[in-house]
């Protein structure tokens, strides 16, 4: 019987899980692990990749063949800011698609983002079946809340490349709350914050004994865990200049180094006060082999990192504001992604909410618990829970003078379905081009586009020479867009074709779809685990 499981996609790691005898609990990967590394690297030579730990495990040898926190670059143009930003930051090589969506170099070719999480994710199924000793078929996946249409649908793609129907997605802050809120018997109002590896977000939401209903999302996604890491390592590649004059920002082996180095020291310091980098022969000078030996302390890290955690609050405000509430209103403050164990992190939000926040859900896999929630409630495993979620960002259109007309505000619980009549001023054109957005800025340029729609047909003007055009925003559960248009005048839906200005065909899909299969290892990937009951 195919199995339906729960999966948190992560920027740094993620996670498999499912209901079993009524209770949602985490799956060990075939390495025996509960949390699966986010890495892909190909295979030199083979037209294989690698995966998790087996990538993690070549990283230093192949940091440009290594690929990571792709999790960012899902839906994203190569001319978005975020995309700049990672192209100073990380090693391998991000290269512009012919559309304008962005394409990193892996084994020599140009690979989609969409393409490298389906590689992740058809790993996680590959690890499940082997658990379970079933097909796990669909799945419902995690994103964070401040994901756009486009991020969605790139997330949706990535499950397809891997060979499972994603019939749901889900908000990270929201499965957390699902999970957290399994059980609960009182009526409360709850905030979760989320600070993963690469995302931040903040949803406000309603629990009543089942319900589980977002009452505002909010958040930040380039904020995360990775950004603390790279503070570290920029800081290290200062000190050793300063030490020895030998810069370490051109040489990538020597970089990847210096980030597995600086995630083990921010860890560290989140129970201790000073940590260690020690790289020896990490480079190489006149005088020979160089030594990178560095101590860091939690009061330079707060330092070279205030400016981040000072980033969570106004998200966190937009969001408790936009729920109607004030801060002491808010019963509970739940903290998931593992950048929330820094204790500049809590002590930041303690003074925020004037509280204590609550440490008691594992902020690694209480995501992928909740997934698994929401896949249970769907595959009718529970009775009586009900998820209302909400679209974080405005829809609109372009209008006159590249003004935003909003269909859809943020915050509104989908799905839901908008309709509006525009006028359009020279009736009887053979088409029509509508520029759909989506943002909460006043002009057109300044949000993202998702696609530019052609409606065919002439338009019938109205007694005043003025044609009616009314569009149709569906806003499904997943929080995906579908637009529709109806001519007022004559009664007739329009056809629309949708010019994404970013995205895969579908036959660009099952393209890849093929590629994965053909390339990954599953010989390896299905090998058959030990069966003993899990923690």
């Amino acid at each position: 019987m195919a199995r339906v499981v729960g999966i948190d996609l992560g920027t740094t790691n993620s996670a498999v899980a499912v209901v079993e005898g009524g209770e949602p609990r985490l799956l060990l990967n075939r390495e025996g692990e509960r949390l699966t590394p986010s890495y892909v690297a190909a295979r030199p030579g083979s037209g294989r990749f690698a995966v998790g730990r087996e990538a993690i495990r070549q990283a230093v040898a192949n940091p440009e063949g290594t690929v990571f926190g792709v999790k960012r670059l899902l839906g994203r143009r190569y001319s978005d800011p975020a995309v700049r930003a990672s192209r100073r930051q990380l090693p391998f090589r991000i290269q512009p698609a012919e559309n304008g969506d962005v394409r990193v170099v892996l084994g020599g070719c140009q690979v989609t983002p969409s393409e490298i999480a389906g590689l992740l994710l058809r790993k996680l199924k590959l690890d499940a079946e082997a658990r379970l000793g079933d097909e796990v078929a669909q799945a419902v996946v995690t994103v964070p809340a401040y994901f756009d249409d486009a991020q969605r649908q790139a997330t949706k793609v990535a499950g397809r490349i891997a060979g499972l129907d994603v019939i749901r997605i889900v908000n990270e802050s929201t499965a957390a709350a699902l999970a957290y809120g399994l059980g609960q018997r009182r009526e409360q109002i709850v905030a979760v914050l989320d600070l993963g590896g690469g995302t931040f977000d903040v949803s406000v939401l309603h629990l009543d004994r089942g319900l589980c209903e977002v009452l505002a999302t909010d958040g930040d996604s380039y904020l995360g865990g990775d950004d603390f890491d790279l503070r570290i390592v920029s800081w290290a590649v200062q000190e050793f200049r300063r030490e020895t004059g030998h810069d370490l920002s051109a040489d990538a082996q020597a970089l990847m180094r210096l980030k597995e180095a600086a995630e083990r020291a921010k860890v560290e310091l989140s129970t201790i006060h000073e940590a260690e980098i020690s790289l020896p022969f990490i480079a190489s000078g006149a005088s020979g082999h160089l030594h990178l030996r560095l101590r860091l302390t939690r009061r330079i890290l707060e330092e070279m990192s205030a400016d981040l955690i000072g980033r969570t609050r106004g998200p966190t405000l937009r969001a408790v504001c936009d729920a109607g509430l004030r801060l002491d209103q808010i019963d509970e403050v739940i903290l998931v992604g593992g950048q929330t164990r820094m204790p500049a992190v809590l002590d930041h939000l303690r003074v925020l909410f004037g509280r204590d926040v609550r440490r008691s859900v594992n902020p690694d896999e209480v995501v992928a618990l909740g997934a698994a929630v929401q896949a249970g409630v769907l595959s009718g495993e529970f009775e009586g829970t009900l998820l209302l979620d909400v679209t974080p960002m405005s829809l609109g259109v372009e209008s006159t003078g590249g003004v935003m007309t909003v269909l859809i505000p943020r915050n509104t619980t989908i799905p839901i379905r908008r309709q509006e009549t525009f006028v359009v001023v020279s009736g009887g054109q053979a088409s029509l081009e509508i520029h759909i957005l989506q943002g909460d800025r006043p002009m057109a340029a300044e949000n993202r586009s998702l696609c530019l729609l052609a409606v065919e047909g002439a338009l019938a003007a109205g007694p005043r020479g003025a044609a009616r055009l009314r569009l149709v925003f569906d806003v499904d559960a997943n929080g995906i867009l579908l637009v529709s248009a109806l001519d007022e005048v004559t009664g007739r839906a329009r056809d629309v074709v949708s010019r994404s200005t970013s995205g895969l065909s579908s036959e660009e899909v099952e393209r890849l779809a093929r590629r994965v299969l053909e390339g990954f290892p599953r010989d390896e990937a299905e090998g058959t685990p030990d069966r003993e009951a899990q923690p």
